[in-house]
Formats: C-alpha cells, sequence, structure tokens
C-alpha cells in the first residue's frame, strides 16, 4: 500500500489518499474491464483506477473509506455480474494451502508462483472444467435434436430438445443479459448474442440458433483458455518470489516464509535452489545460472563477498548469504512489479481502442437496426434482412481488439523479462519503435567501465618485468583504479610485489616511494617533471591515460592505460544504423578517448568533456535535428538525461538513481540488448496493428458478404470469438521468439 495527498476534485479538501490492489475474479470480457475502469474512475472518492486486464489485477488509487469497497463492487457486478474483488494478501484460504503445498515440495522452495498467481490459476481451471459439460451436453442434444428431425417425423420433439439444448448452453448468456437490461446496460455482449439467437429462434431457425450459442461457449471457453495461458506464460517466466526460505540459525535450520525474513539474517541455499533474496554470499562458493535475471546463460562463479540477486539458480554446491534487501526490494520483487506497472501504463494504442471500442458496438447495433427494417420495407422479405441484421449484433462485440491490443504489450514486457530487459511503462515499449536517435554515454555503456594496462612500454635496456614489478610495488597503495589496474597486471604475471617505504602522494599527478632501496615515480607527465625527469622518449597517446614510470631519475617506461570496448558493441552499432537511427556519444571524458570510442565502434558523432547539464542541453539540440531521443546511460550523472529523454534505458550494472530514472532496465548490461529492445518495440507494435487489422477487417467483411446474402450465424460468432482467440494466439507468438 502507498499513501499519497493529493486532491483531485475542484474545491475538495486535502485528504490523504491511499493505493491498493485487488486480485479480480470472474471477469473473461476485455470490454467490460474497460467499462469497469472508466466507472471507477467517476466516483468521487477515487483519484486514479486502473485496470490490468491481463495481470487480473485493479489498482485503485483512493479516499479509502468503509462504504467504499461495498460502492466499488456495486458498480462492477452492476456492469459485469458476478465480479468479485480479493485485496492482495486477504486471500487466506489459498495462502494456507500454498504452505502445505511448498512443506510437501520444501526443495523447490515454491520459487514459480505468487499467492495471487497460483489463486488465480487454480480459479481459472475450475471455471473452465465448470464450461465443459455444458458444451457437451448442448452439442450432445443439438445433434440429437437433428437425428429426432430426421427419423420421428413429429416437429415438437426435435423442439422441444432444441429449446432444452439451447437453456443448456445459453441459460447463463440469458440471465446475464437480463440482469444488464435491468441495471441500463442495454449494449452487453450478452444481451446483444441473447437478442441474437432468441431473433434466430423466431425466424424458426432452431438448429443455428442453437449452435451459434453452442460456438459462441466454444469460442468463449478457448478465448479464456488462450488468455490464461499467455498470462501464465509471462508471468510464470517472471515470477520468482519464493514462498519460503531457509534460514541459518544457533540452532540449526528452520524454514520460515520469505516476507519475513530480514536484511542481515543468514540462509542457505542449496544447490538446484533458486537463490531466494537478494545478499552476500558469507560462505561457500558454487556457480549460478543468472538467465532469469539478466537473460545471460553463461554459468557465474560466486564465492565469499560476491554480491548475488534473487532469481538466479545455484548449480552446483550449498552456500550461505547474508541477506541485504528484505523480499519486498529484492530483484524477483522488482521484476515482476516492473511488469505489472508497465501493463498499468497503457499505450496511446490501447487507449485509442478503448475509446473506439465504445463508438464501435452503438454503431454496428444501430446499423443493424437500419438493415432490418429499410431493406425490409422495400422488398417485402423480412426474414432475409432481419436474420443479416442478427448476424450483425453477433459481431458488434468488440472484445477481440480491446483484448489483444493490450496483451501484446503485455507479451512484449514478458518477451523483455525473459532477456533481461525490464519495461518499467507500457509507453516506452510502443515510444522505441519510433526512435530516431540513440544517444548513449561512454563509460560503462559502449566500454566495460574497467581500466586495463593494454600496452606497456619500456625505453632503453631496462628489464621489463623489473620496471613491472617496482611500478606495481609503488601503486599497490593507492586505491584509485588506474593504479589497481596496474598492480593486477604484476600480479597477473605471476610477479611478487615489494613493500614500498616513505609513500609521498601528489594530488593529481602520482606517487613517488622508495622500493629495494630505488626510487620510484609512478604518475603522469606533471609529476615527471615536478621531479625534473627527462621524458623527451615519450610520446603521448591519443586516447586512454598513460602513467609513467621513472627509477633513479631515468624514465624506466610507460603503461598505456585504456577503458575497452564492449565486446558486442560494434555489430549493435551497425544493426542499430541500419534502422536509420542516428547513434552519438555523449561523455564526461577527454576529446580522445571520445573521439577513439565512437572511430572504433562505427558511432556517428561525439560530444566530450561535458558535465551533466551539457548532456542534457546537447540532447535537446539532438531531438529538433532528428526527432525522437533513446538516451542509454549507468552513471549518477546520467539521471538527469534520463528523465530528460524520449525513452530511456539504464544498464542494470549502474547507480540506483539511473535505474529508478530510466523507462527501461538492461539488466545484463550488453550493447546488443538496446538492439533487442527495439526488436522487441517493433515486433510488439506490429502484431498490435496485425490484431486490430486483422479483427475489423474480418468483422467488415462479415457485415458486407451477410449484407450480399453470402455469410451466415456461423460466420458472425467466428468473427466474435473466433477472431479473439486468434488475436489473442497472435499476441503471445512474441514470447516463442528468440531475440
Amino acid at each position: 500500500m502507498y499513501s499519497y495527498v493529493k486532491n483531485k476534485k475542484a474545491g475538495a479538501f486535502m485528504e490523504e489518499v491511499t493505493m491498493k490492489v485487488y486480485n479480480i475474479k470472474n471477469l473473461d470480457c476485455a470490454h467490460c474491464a474497460s467499462k469497469i475502469e472508466a466507472a471507477i474512475n467517476e466516483m468521487e472518492e477515487v483519484e486514479e483506477a486502473v485496470m490490468i486486464y491481463t495481470a487480473k489485477k485493479f489498482r485503485i488509487k483512493a479516499r479509502h473509506t468503509t462504504e467504499l469497497f461495498e460502492k466499488i463492487m456495486k458498480k462492477c457486478d452492476d456492469i459485469e455480474p458476478g465480479v468479485q474483488l480479493v485485496e492482495e494478501g486477504h486471500d487466506t484460504d489459498h495462502s494456507s494451502d500454498l504452505h502445505e503445498k511448498c512443506h510437501e515440495h520444501n526443495h523447490e522452495h515454491c520459487h514459480g508462483h505468487s499467492h495471487s498467481e497460483t489463486h488465480e490459476h487454480s480459479h481459472s481451471n475450475e471455471h473452465s472444467g465448470n464450461e465443459i459439460p455444458f458444451i457437451v451436453t448442448g452439442a450432445v442434444l443439438l445433434v440429437g435434436a437433428k437425428i429426432a428431425g430426421e427419423f420421428t417425423g413429429v416437429s415438437f420433439i426435435p423442439l422441444i430438445i432444441y429449446i432444452v439444448s439451447y437453456l443448456i448452453l445459453g441459460g447463463r448468456v440469458l440471465a446475464d443479459a437480463v440482469k444488464g437490461i435491468l441495471r441500463g446496460r442495454v449494449f452487453s455482449e450478452k444481451f446483444l448474442m441473447a437478442l441474437a439467437t432468441l431473433a434466430a429462434f423466431a425466424l424458426k431457425d432452431y438448429p443455428e440458433a442453437v449452435g451459434v450459442m453452442l460456438f459462441y461457449r466454444v469460442g468463449e471457453y478457448f478465448e479464456e483458455k488462450a488468455v490464461e495461458n499467455s498470462r501464465k506464460s509471462v508471468l510464470s517466466a517472471a515470477d520468482m518470489r519464493p514462498e519460503t526460505v531457509i534460514l541459518v540459525n544457533e540452532e540449526g535450520t528452520e524454514t520460515i516464509p520469505a516476507e519475513k525474513a530480514e536484511p542481515g539474517q543468514i540462509i542457505l541455499v542449496r544447490a538446484g535452489d533458486r537463490i531466494p533474496l537478494d545478499g552476500i554470499v558469507c560462505e561457500g562458493k558454487t556457480s549460478i545460472d543468472t538467465s532469469s535475471v539478466t537473460g545471460e546463460h553463461l554459468p557465474v562463479d560466486i564465492s565469499e563477498n560476491d554480491n548475488v540477486l534473487s532469481g538466479c539458480v545455484n548449480l552446483s554446491s550449498p552456500v550461505k548469504i547474508q541477506i541485504t534487501k528484505p523480499l519486498s526490494e529484492s530483484m524477483v520483487s522488482k521484476i515482476i512489479d516492473s511488469i505489472e506497472n508497465a501493463s498499468a501504463s497503457k499505450p496511446k494504442l490501447d487507449r485509442f481502442i478503448t475509446r473506439f471500442a465504445n463508438i464501435y458496438t452503438p454503431v454496428v447495433v444501430i446499423v443493424a437496426l437500419l438493415t432490418a427494417v429499410i431493406p425490409s420495407l422495400i422488398t417485402h422479405d423480412w426474414h432475409k434482412w432481419i436474420y443479416t441484421a442478427v448476424t450483425f449484433l453477433v459481431i458488434s462485440c468488440p472484445c477481440a481488439v480491446v483484448l489483444s491490443v493490450p496483451l501484446t504489450y503485455f507479451a512484449g514486457i514478458g518477451a523483455g523479462s525473459k532477456n533481461g530487459i525490464l519495461f518499467t511503462n507500457g509507453t516506452s515499449i510502443e515510444a522505441a519503435d519510433k526512435i530516431k536517435a540513440i544517444v548513449m554515454d561512454k563509460t560503462g555503456t559502449v566500454t566495460n567501465g574497467g581500466f586495463n594496462v593494454n600496452k606497456t612500454e619500456i625505453y632503453g635496456d631496462k628489464d621489463e618485468t623489473e620496471i613491472i614489478r617496482l611500478c606495481a610495488s609503488c601503486e599497490s597503495q593507492s586505491t584509485h583504479p588506474v593504479a589497481q589496474c596496474i598492480v593486477k597486471k604484476c600480479e597477473s604475471r605471476g610477479i611478487n610485489l615489494a613493500e614500498p617505504e616513505n609513500i609521498t602522494e601528489t594530488a593529481g599527478m602520482g606517487l613517488k616511494a622508495i622500493v629495494n632501496g630505488k626510487t620510484v615515480l609512478c604518475g603522469n607527465s606533471k609529476l615527471m617533471n615536478k621531479y625534473n625527469i627527462n621524458i623527451d622518449k615519450y610520446t603521448p597517446g591519443v586516447s586512454g591515460t598513460d602513467i609513467l614510470c621513472a627509477v633513479d631519475g631515468v624514465l624506466a617506461g610507460c603503461f598505456r592505460i585504456s577503458d575497452t570496448i564492449k565486446t558486442d558493441a560494434v555489430q549493435t552499432i551497425r544493426k542499430i544504423k541500419s534502422r536509420g537511427i542516428k547513434t552519438v556519444i555523449l561523455t564526461g571524458d577527454s576529446e580522445g578517448s571520445a573521439s577513439e570510442t565512437a572511430r572504433l565502434t562505427g558511432i556517428d558523432k561525439y560530444y566530450a568533456k561535458l558535465l551533466p547539464e551539457d548532456k542534457l542541453r546537447i540532447m535537446k539540440d539532438i531531438r529538433k535535428e532528428h526527432g525522437m531521443v533513446m538516451f542509454v546511460g549507468d552513471g549518477i550523472n546520467d539521471a538527469p538525461v534520463l528523465a530528460g529523454a524520449d525513452v530511456s534505458a539504464a544498464m542494470g550494472s549502474g547507480a540506483d538513481a539511473a535505474v529508478e530514472a530510466a523507462d527501461i532496465v538492461i539488466m545484463n548490461s550488453d550493447m546488443k540488448s538496446v538492439s533487442t529492445v527495439l526488436d522487441i518495440s517493433s515486433d510488439t507494435n506490429r502484431i498490435a496493428k496485425q490484431n486490430i487489422i486483422f479483427a475489423l477487417a474480418f468483422k467488415l467483411a462479415v457485415m458486407v458478404l451477410g449484407f450480399a446474402g453470402f455469410a451466415n450465424m456461423w460466420f458472425a460468432v467466428f468473427a466474435d470469438s473466433g477472431v479473439a482467440a486468434l488475436c489473442v494466439l497472435n499476441s503471445i507468438r512474441i514470447l516463442r521468439k528468440k531475440y
């Protein structure tokens, strides 16, 4: 629960507003979901209501008075009878059942499902299972009525069977239609389906009336199963929140609920288990699979003092981990929260379809009414034109497009999660497809952000190993990253360090020390000039950092140090540019370093020696010149420009402030993921548009064919439920694509 203080209505006084999240049940119509959302938003007490139909959640930010919940439930039931809201964390019956399951399968730690997801899944299975007996019985009776009509020769016997079959298949539809009429909802899907099939009965098309209701129920069933499976495909891959953890204490170990584990406590993670909470390894070493978090499938070795993220799988040996974050702040919770938050923020296309749906149904109903009356008055063929009008009523529900568009973006968000990419809002996955320029920070984004000694130059006849040992021994007392990379260079060659004495550090220049009785200077050219060292043999590099070394007053060598370009940077830049997108580096580093990085990677343009405010200013200029801009960065100084970009992406290894300011978080910090963001965005937007065009074109085609006398109610019901199921299946295929 989150607290806010905000004033929604003009003239209202300030009151505390809180957000509550509800699991929503018995809601199987996407169009009805949008109507419920609109109705709740109109309530005086409600600040904001967001229906996340794809996740079956309802977020309501409101002044939660005692009577508010009853008011909300009444409005929901008025629109869709039988809808239930259960506040997250209050489903106690299910909670106890799940803990029993955890006890039975303790080794797995129930890491695949959350309380709400498992309960929703069991509820969906139960609801789907209840459909089958009605569908089968109705189908058998329909066939029986046809047979009776052929062999008995008595007309009232098949009629009775048709009526019984219709009531079995359509009883619930008729009841919901009546409830809707009593509550003023004339254009509900149930009412229109009931009206269409009853009209077919009136026209004595009994087999068709029952058959259409049968096809409608079958279509509903498969549509529900397709949505359920797609939701499960996304959430099961992303929801890794554990139910329990193994706590290590003085008595040994005990299993406790994960939400009760606190920072500072020690937990045991056995081989094969998923790491339940973020922490630091305090005992043991092992290999972990990080693919569920970063999308990277290569195992990573960890040992004592290494940080580990929840959601990764322990592959080889048991380890003890000291918890650093509670469950609510751990990576597994951030991932699922990101997906749900992203679904809550609706792209422009989704909002347009919701508005369109509110117009579509009344228009089609009016067209149906005009079709039934006007041609009949002209031709006097009332049977034909009423039948044609009935087919229009069947396809007047816009569920196919209302459902498939948000589901497509939900699947796109899930595809990102599978590849170590978190879209923190739904609008970013839509906007990324319109990007015209990508602006990047250099260090930690295009480059690895770590210094390496790329080249060692020795002047004169000095011994290289000795020079490396002397310089590294001198630098060993410094914590500067440049100094430490020289020490690592020495250690990697198996050279033993000596203990330096009489160390003197000159800020911004370097170190002076006595090593094995020799005076050693390590630093830049300013340090050499200070001590009157002749550096004529030295030629400054065009990029990176040079560390000079002098021994007993004579220049002995130079260490060429620079950051390394990420291995996938060149290929990624090439793919980005193939889309016609401009690439730019904005960095605070030197001109030479920025120039060299741009040259090696093929980046179009660079700006060097920039302050954070300079980056923001230049990015705005780039937007004016090229259009929408994506900024990719990782540092704390990138937060302002991340927030100011049209779409922002933060490398997951970067600072928390940068990650929180970004629309997209790249967990594995790979450059190729920037290209993957564009691919997922492009595919998601394309599939969403495909669904809209397919659904509306099919419905329009059925209307035209029906008007021409070539389409019947079977076509119409397929254009409704059948097309919806096909659009759902099309939406989730992005989850199966490899990026």
